[in-house]
């Protein structure tokens, strides 16, 4: 009997991009006879393949558990009768990626968009978890377009210092204050350090991998209840083997998924969450992967003035992510918003968002989750500011800000990039006052490069240590989600590329009005006008910064987008953008 060539079966499975050797048919035998060396039969390699990626690392511990994740999803697999295949790409972890982990985020889109293309699957299992390593699958995954599911790997559980349940890592950031304010000495600050992060998994509060967890179920493209299950916990492994078995089965592409009512639906939940300013950068660049698809920082404030602060989480709250779980998780934070949302939006499961929530039990009575008649905040968690200072906008968390700083106007104090900040920060001569205004430069997604966490400036330390807990401080870079304070982000245009952050000097006055959204620069227009002249002048080649001289970098220096755009790279948004 003759073998089948690739025209006599459906061109999927092991099939599917066969190698160019010039002969299908070779290639496919070629294809078999090699993978047949693991082991494979002729019974499995006729089945439909599952790709697993696997983000494991030694460098990525919030990853630990994705051995034992691998195991549930293949199992989940197998269970609906097809063939689960890992492979590998980039692993990003918050604390391991110089210079940042979002200058190498567009880097993982890349990597996983072409792994997904080359090798033969009919879905994919996206496995996922620390910061930047979400936003980068999804991005990879839309732009493949290949029928995919996104699988977190968990928050990490609480540990303890003195009593006090601790967990990585706005309490990292809170203890790190009362050191350098010297109300805690070195011993103790080594010793809660122990107890920060107590297991694998990701930031136990509501940081941006928890923030991008939830926002998964609230796209769509997760299994309702997967983002909160602890990553050492039985519930992440049934989590996983239930991702396994939606993907054995047909399973609808990214495209047909993420849409402009799961995108609302999304920033609805980050606003009910008080979640990340980072997530905002990343939302925006997966919506630039997703053709006839315009979102803008204007659908955040616009949906943000509608939406309360209903979870107790911190930085905005005092809980944590394990106390979320135990009240019931994303389900029941979006069976709250239902008025909310767009119900009539497709899951991964193929029905409604609607009809899922319609199969979920009566919610019990918790504290975490607040109905919407009694908010922890009306609304607006995260705010979009626009003005002289920033003319494509920034972003502000003021649910985890100073009430007495919304309102505020005070000289700046400027640092020209973060070299410059590290060494006058805390120098005792530094000209700062408890209401100046810390203003960092040159942090942006060009200017450092890849918009560092440097913007939660440090209070410095002759202020600290006189109790100063919060000041307005003002960057074109990021923080971390998991911190707090009046801290101004995503300042766009950035210093390095010649917007007006650049040309901001010392003694300047700055104004911010959280109620009218205003961010403004106190000098007159043709004051700011002459010094931007000035810049261009000095800086004829369009940036302030050298262009590095080869490979990624410069690459990055090249292409990058600016933060309202999503920092993603000009050449892999949607070809309509």
């Amino acid at each position: 009997m003759a073998a089948p060539t690739t025209t006599d079966q459906e061109v999927s499975g092991l099939r599917a991009g066969l190698t160019n050797y010039g002969d299908p048919d070779f290639a496919l035998f070629l294809r078999k006879a090699f993978i047949k060396g693991a082991g494979y039969s002729d019974d499995a390699l006729d089945r439909r393949i599952v790709g697993i990626l696997d983000t494991q690392s030694g460098y990525n511990p919030c990853h630990a558990n994705v051995p034992q994740l691998l195991e549930a999803v293949k199992r989940g697999v197998m269970l609906q009768g097809a063939l689960p295949v890992t492979f590998p790409t980039i692993s990003l972890h918050e604390s391991f990626s110089y210079p940042t982990s979002m200058f190498l985020r567009n880097l993982m889109s890349m990597d996983t968009e072409e792994m997904i293309k080359a090798a033969p699957m009919d879905a994919v299992i996206l496995i996922g978890g620390c910061d930047k390593t979400v936003p980068a699958e999804l991005m990879g995954a839309i732009s493949a377009d290949l029928p995919a599911i996104q699988l977190v790997v968990g928050p990490m559980v609480t540990g303890s210092h003195r009593g006090v349940r601790v967990g990585a890592c706005t309490d990292c950031r809170g203890y790190w204050a009362k050191y350098r304010a010297g109300e805690i000495d070195i011993e103790e600050i080594g010793n809660v350090g122990n107890e920060l992060v107590p297991s694998s998994g990701t930031c136990g509060v509501m940081g941006t991998a928890s923030t991008m967890a939830c926002i998964t179920e609230a796209l769509g493209i997760a299994p309702l209840g997967s983002a909160c299950p602890p990553a050492n916990g039985s519930q992440r492994l049934r989590v996983a083997e239930l991702t396994g078995k939606l993907a054995a089965k047909p399973l609808l592409r990214p495209t047909e998924i993420i849409t402009r009512k799961s995108f609302e639906n999304a920033i609805t939940v980050l606003q009910a969450i008080g979640g990340s300013t980072n997530a905002v950068v990343h939302l925006l660049a997966i919506a630039g992967r997703v053709p006839g698809l315009d979102l803008t920082l204007d659908d955040f404030d616009r949906i943000g003035r509608k939406t309360p602060l209903l979870v107790d989480l911190k930085p905005s709250g005092v809980n944590y992510m394990e106390d979320f779980y135990k009240a019931g998780g994303v389900p029941v934070l979006l069976k709250q918003l239902a008025p909310l949302l767009h119900l009539d939006s497709v899951t991964i499961t193929g029905r409604t968002l609607g009809e899922e929530l319609a199969m979920l039990p009566t919610p019990f009575d918790q504290s975490i989750v607040r109905p919407l008649s009694d908010p922890l905040v009306p609304n607006s968690s995260l705010v979009v500011l626009q003005g002289n200072l920033a003319p494509s906008g920034c972003i502000l968390k003021q649910s985890a800000m100073s009430a007495s700083l919304k309102h505020h106007r005070g000289k700046a104090v400027v640092f020209k990039d973060a070299d410059d900040m590290l060494a006058r920060i805390d120098d005792p001569n530094l000209e700062v006052e408890p209401g100046s205004v810390l203003v960092l430069q040159n942090i942006g997604p060009v200017g450092h490069p890849g918009m560092p966490e440097a913007g939660y400036l440090p209070i410095p330390k002759k202020l600290a240590r006189h109790g100063v807990k919060d000041m307005l401080r003002i960057s074109d870079g990021r923080m971390s989600g998991t911190a707090s304070g009046a801290v101004i982000l995503h300042v766009s245009p950035e210093a390095a590329v010649g917007g007006p952050l650049a040309v901001v000097e010392s003694g300047d006055e700055i104004a911010l009005d959280v109620q009218t959204r205003s961010l403004q620069l106190c000098i007159p227009d043709s004051e700011l006008e002459r010094r931007l002249v000035a810049w261009k002048a000095a800086n004829p080649t369009g940036t302030g910064r050298k262009r590095p001289e080869r490979g990624y970098r410069q690459l990055y220096h090249d292409r990058v987008v600016q933060a309202d755009k999503g920092a993603d790279f000009d050449f892999l948004r949607s070809a309509d953008k």
